[in-house]
């Protein structure tokens, strides 16, 4: 709970403890998770962070572990969690330079082991997959995952294996697809290309991305049915007011605004498409004179 709801780059009083009963493992490292699969699959599925180049390209994954110098043992490469202090540096240095100019902030952080089935897990991949499954409406196969159940952990792996696949597919044809980009701000129209109940995350994952700076506005519209669902994230923690942006631009037009300073989203009809995207891109230009 404490990894899945981003609380843990500040590990108070409370948590500490928690960590100490649980016999937990912290390690300093890249947040590629699982870091117990090898580094290549690791780096290869990775979809949060989302690492262009990276992330789906198998060709990408063993030019950057090359560059690294870190080399497989008989076809087999190491764990994340394995690596020696100087590795994990060659890592993040091998990542950074693929990402020059971008936001580094969610790149490194603490990595958390767990005994869990009788073997040690990574507990943001823990965390994942049970979000995943409460995600695809299979909440009855979270809990029974969490109460330890064995039949259920197949199934929650298998929804999870299909749920990241999903993503990795809909990060990759974001990062081929074209994007109206502006003064610090990209939107992306997927239309019927991603599903509308992942958007949001999709979102989420590219502003954790290390390629964009701090304040860009992401905004993401994916088709859901007569409607279209519209997410916007900031990169990074500071920059515009994403509720009160989209509040700006759906009032005029019709729509359901919903959400955060820094991730909001709204509904609005599918007829409004060309509208609410012309209005968004003139609330977004008319910010960036005032600041």
């Amino acid at each position: 709970g404490m990894v899945g709801d981003l609380y843990e780059r500040n590990i108070g009083k409370i948590f500490g403890e928690i960590l100490r009963d649980a016999e937990t493992i912290v390690k300093k490292g890249v947040l590629v998770y699982p870091s117990t699969r090898p580094l290549d699959k690791a780096l290869e599925y990775s979809s949060n962070p989302y690492i262009p180049g990276i992330s789906g390209s198998r060709a990408g994954v063993i030019e950057l572990l090359r560059d690294a110098d870190l080399a497989s043992d008989k076809g087999r490469y190491k764990a994340l969690y394995e690596l020696s202090e100087e590795e994990m540096k060659k890592l993040i240095t091998a990542i950074a330079l693929r990402s020059r100019g971008g936001n580094q902030e969610n790149l490194v952080g603490n990595l958390f082991l767990v005994k869990f089935f009788n073997k040690l897990e990574d507990a943001r991949e823990l965390s994942a997959l049970i979000n995943a499954c409460s995600r695809m409406d299979y909440s009855e196969v979270a809990l029974g995952f969490c109460l330890g159940n064995k039949i259920f952990r197949k199934e929650a792996e298998k929804i999870y294996i299909n749920y990241r696949q999903s993503l990795v597919s809909a990060l990759k044809y974001i990062s081929e697809t074209n994007k109206l980009e502006g003064k610090n701000y990209m939107i992306i129209n997927a239309r019927d290309k991603i599903k509308d109940t992942i958007i949001g995350t999709v979102a989420s994952m590219i502003s954790h991305s290390p390629l964009y700076e701090e304040g860009l506005v992401i905004v993401a519209l994916a088709y859901n049915k007569d409607k279209i669902k519209v997410s916007a994230r900031l990169a990074g923690r500071k920059g515009r007011n994403l509720r009160e942006l989209l509040h700006r631009v759906v009032v005029p037009i019709g729509g359901e605004v919903g959400g955060h300073p820094n991730a909001a989203g709204c509904l609005i009809s599918k007829e409004k498409e060309e509208e609410f995207i012309g209005e968004l891109r003139k609330v977004l230009d008319l910010e960036v004179v005032k600041v």
